[in-house]
């Protein structure tokens, strides 16, 4: 079975405490060994500071100096429950890059709020794209509560001008929390200084997420990497992406349509199995050994996802060389590779302010957001992002450079 954890994103406006809320949950929940611990206190007691908890994942002395996070990182933290990777991005153009393209494959997120200040413009757009993703679990941490003297008052102000903006983008948080991040209120502990609040703690929200990534259950997508020949036996190899795969399993194969049954599941180096999890590096045998190539997809019948050679998409432009439309392109998604060219950016989005800067779009330039339109020269495999990540993403590129990277919002 596939390890369960959960892979989780921080967002939030710079000074609003990313930091400082990492660090506490890696300290109360026994995730900072005592040296580094001391080295914190150390560093801070240097700079005439009381302990800051965001010192922890601050390791760069440029960012102690500057106060802001500039590097990427993943850090890991147990609860009772099960294991966390906090992915945690300096900026929503970086966190955009690293979704599409794979780099950070956030199951859930955190959207922090400085009680004090309230929703900021940078709030707004990292909230925007965790609606873009398709990112469904998702808690608002409104922070420094001490610095509003942990009023309700303020809470629910704050709550009712977030929850305004974010029924606008159609977003629904699961949890809004007042924390204290800095004091450790209501992060691994209840707060004693707001009794008024008596629903789950940051880490208590956390526990009761799904891990999304944890796709056993999910619809069989098994994109055929390459065919081996062993014996006298011809081996589909490839990455299990989601669902289970079993020796006797009746399945189709996309775009060729191909119908058979698996007579085998092999794994390299050790004796034959009986079935597959996602997240697993295999090869099956099938019965009547129909022609099978590299950019196949097995799936079964009944979970059959949407064949098709144009759709919709939302597209990160990565190139300082723009696009205009019409261009041919290189469309790659798991093993599918077909070229093709957008045929419509309905609307160019500055991914800064997102704004947009024009509809029915000449041209998509670099660092900007398009929605577009995307025909390709044969039929590919394609799933909402929201529902299969790793068959609703997909990578552009020219000659062998990646230009671009995208989602699928939808599949119908």
């Amino acid at each position: 079975m596939v390890k369960d954890y959960l892979k989780l994103v921080i967002t939030g406006h710079v000074d609003h405490g990313k930091s400082t809320l990492i660090g506490r949950l890696l300290y109360d929940t026994g995730a900072i060994p005592e040296d580094k611990v001391a080295e914190v206190k150390q560093v801070c007691e240097s700079l005439g500071r009381e302990m800051e908890f965001g010192f922890i994942t601050d390791h760069f002395q440029e960012e102690r100096e500057q106060g802001i996070t500039i590097d990427t990182t993943q850090i890991f933290f147990k609860s009772g429950k099960r294991e966390y990777v906090i992915i945690d991005a300096p900026g929503h153009k970086e966190f955009l890059k690293n979704m599409i393209t794979g780099a950070s494959q956030a199951e859930a997120a955190i959207l922090i709020v400085d009680a004090s200040e309230g929703v900021q413009e940078q709030t707004k757009r990292h909230a925007y794209v965790l609606s873009m993703l398709g990112i469904q679990q998702i808690i608002v941490a409104v922070n420094k509560m001490d610095l509003v003297d942990y009023k309700l008052d303020r809470f629910n102000e704050v709550v009712q001008e977030l929850k305004t903006f974010l029924m606008s983008i159609n977003l629904t948080p699961t949890y809004i929390i007042p924390v204290s991040a800095n004091k450790g209120e209501n992060i691994a502990k209840r707060s004693t200084s707001m009794k008024w609040y008596n629903e789950k703690t940051i880490l208590e929200a956390l526990d009761s997420f799904t891990t999304l990534r944890d796709k056993t259950n999910d619809f069989l997508r098994f994109p055929v990497q390459d065919v081996y020949k062993v014996g006298d036996k011809r081996v589909l190899v490839g990455r299990l992406e989601s669902g289970t795969i079993k020796q006797g399993d009746k399945i189709v194969m996309l775009p060729s349509g191909n119908e058979s049954e698996v007579t085998s599941v092999e794994e390299f180096g050790n004796p034959a199995k009986t079935e597959a999890h996602a997240g697993e590096s295999i090869g099956i045998t099938i019965k009547d050994d129909p022609f099978i190539e590299r950019g196949e997809m097995i799936c079964k019948k009944d979970e059959a996802p949407k064949v098709a050679d144009t759709f919709k998409a939302n597209v990160f432009w990565m190139s300082k060389l723009g696009y205009k439309k019409g261009q041919k392109i290189m469309f790659r998604s798991v093993t599918q590779e077909v070229a093709g060219t957008i045929t419509t950016i309905n609307r160019r989005v500055n991914s800064s302010t997102l704004e947009t800067i024009e509809e029915n779009a000449p041209v998509i330039n670099n660092t900007e957001v398009g929605e577009v339109t995307i025909r390709l020269e044969k039929p590919i495999v394609i799933d909402a992002f929201s529902k299969i990540q790793e068959t609703g993403r997909f990578v552009l590129a020219d000659q062998y450079d990646t230009v671009a990277g995208g989602i699928i919002p939808d599949a119908k």
